[in-house]
């Protein structure tokens, strides 16, 4: 069986990396299609992807004759292929765990907006304003907390499908969060170069930094 993963453009689709990282750390063999999801090329693509799945968006998983349009669904069915290995076994740290997804998957509480996944690729960032350095801290410290609970590596010991959907989140910050202000929370400054290092982000951020950066209007304050 052919599983196929409809992909978006590296560097502007972070809810495609989260569940392409998911099956590749899963160890799930795919065929990879990336839709280029910039525009104006966007809605001709995404239309093409609307035949088959409802919310013509990426990332899709086809498997077969099953459709997984979601990338919160697609990390889970990962997870389970491999033996539900990525959440904890205990039944509270597990709920705190998706508890994490949960926040991840419906934004983050809108934080830093403007600080797009896209911008984590721009040569020329520009600062923090007051308020999203004020936001960003409230996530840190929120990681901190956690690792500082967990004893680490990650942010419930194992590599978990929290610190898989928290990648894009990590990125984009760090990238606009300088060296000495990270240090205040020296966990998440080690747990954020950890994830950085792994293999399978490696390999996406390799592609992504390969390619033209995605300009949006908002990023400037």
């Amino acid at each position: 069986m052919t599983r196929i993963l409809y992909s978006g453009t590296k560097n502007a689709s972070s809810w495609a990396f989260r569940a392409w990282l998911a099956l590749r750390e899963a160890g799930i063999e795919f065929e990879e299609r990336v839709v280029d999801i910039r525009k104006p090329q966007r809605f001709e693509n995404l239309n093409r992807i609307v035949e088959f799945s409802p919310p013509a968006a990426v990332p899709v998983l086809v498997d077969g004759e099953t459709v997984i349009f979601d990338s919160l669904a697609i990390m889970e069915y990962a997870n389970e292929l491999a033996g539900n290995k990525f959440l904890p076994r205990e039944p509270r740290l597990r709920a705190r765990a998706r508890s994490f997804l949960a926040w991840q998957h419906a934004g983050l509480s809108g934080l830093c907006p403007r600080l797009s996944f896209e911008s984590a690729f721009y040569p020329d960032k520009r600062a923090m304003t007051f308020d999203e350095q004020a936001q960003s801290a409230r996530a840190y410290d929120a990681f901190e907390k956690q690792l500082s609970h967990s004893g680490g590596p990650y942010l419930f010991g194992d590599l978990s499908l929290a610190d898989m959907a928290l990648v894009p989140t990590a990125l984009r910050l760090a990238s606009h969060t300088p060296g000495d202000r990270l240090s205040q929370w020296p966990q998440v400054a080690a747990w954020n170069d950890r994830l950085m290092a792994r293999e399978s982000v490696r390999e996406w951020l390799s592609e992504a930094n390969g390619l033209p950066v995605v300009r949006l209007p908002d990023y400037m304050p």
